[in-house]
């Protein structure tokens, strides 16, 4: 098994905007970089900590109009080195898969969703940022 740390916690947002600034001037986290996802329709944020190499969160916007009152924590991603060898991996354990293919971003990073045993959306993530 290859996977190698927490990547990021994805959360879903009604104001992209609005949410980058919460985080940076509230939290003190910093905006690492923004893209629009390939489907055209989601935007995502991604922000972490001044120097610090961690677990960043990711702020989605356009994916689903509803968010309950309480908010919505979309997935927790994890980092692997290779994506194929995982996926074939989760496969064989008769793993509930989310996504049919892996996903490739416009920076090249790629992912791929599955169910945890509880419904959760887990990702395992495959960055170019390093």
């Amino acid at each position: 098994m290859a996977i190698k740390k927490i990547e990021h916690v994805g959360i879903q947002t009604r104001d992209i905007e609005a949410s980058i600034a919460f985080y940076r001037d509230v939290i003190g986290m910093e905006l690492k970089g923004t893209l629009d996802h390939t489907n055209g329709v989601i935007k995502l944020a991604f922000l972490g900590f001044k120097g610090a190499d961690e677990t960043e969160l990711e702020l989605i916007f356009g994916y689903n109009d509803y968010l309950p009152t309480e908010g919505k924590v979309h997935h927790i991603a994890f980092t692997v080195d290779a994506l194929e060898p995982e996926v074939e991996r989760l496969k064989s354990l008769g793993v509930q898969t989310i996504d049919t293919e892996i996903t490739t971003l416009p920076n090249g990073s790629r992912y791929f969703f599955f169910h945890g045993p509880d419904g959760e959306w887990i990702e395992l993530f495959q960055s170019t940022r390093g």
